[in-house]
């Protein structure tokens, strides 16, 4: 074998051995990555029962109702679509009706979602990015241009 093809058949060999480190990273992290979904999203998509997702929108006017077990129901809509929520467990301080949430869960076979944390906006100005642009997409938007942190 001469220099070139050794030299060759290592850079091949480290090659291959980084593709296959990185297929294994990949397969290992499939199972943490959530992508962010609004109500019209997961209507029109028909996304499966039992896959963890992030829904955003906003806290339906007249939606919260409490039970005595920590357990919230509420209704996230992006004012074309939506989507019942519950969660068991304590809520954010800034949670409130009319204002941005990001809830992270899976669909439940009955099409509700089940939230296992629960993401409040953190000042009068925010609102989550994906929320925002989902509202401006389907014309809902009604804050200012640097109102997205």
């Amino acid at each position: 074998m001469t220099r070139k093809q050794r030299r060759l058949t290592l850079i091949g060999s480290a090659g291959a051995v980084l593709a296959v480190a990185l297929a294994l990273i990949l397969f290992a992290l499939n199972d943490q990555i959530v992508f962010f979904q609004s109500p019209t999203d997961i209507t029109e998509k028909s996304i499966p029962a039992g896959q963890r997702i992030r829904l955003g929108g906003l806290v339906e006017e007249g939606s919260v109702v409490r039970a005595d077990n920590a357990e919230v129901s509420f209704r996230v809509t992006d004012m074309a679509n939506v989507v019942a929520v519950t969660y068991k467990g304590i809520l954010p301080d800034l949670f409130r009706e009319g204002q941005g949430v990001v809830t992270e869960g899976i669909i439940g076979p009955d099409g509700t979602f089940v939230a296992d944390s629960v993401l409040a906006k953190h000042d009068e100005n925010y609102m989550p990015k994906e929320v925002a642009e989902a509202l401006k997409d389907q014309g809902h938007w009604q804050g200012g241009e640097g109102e997205t942190n």
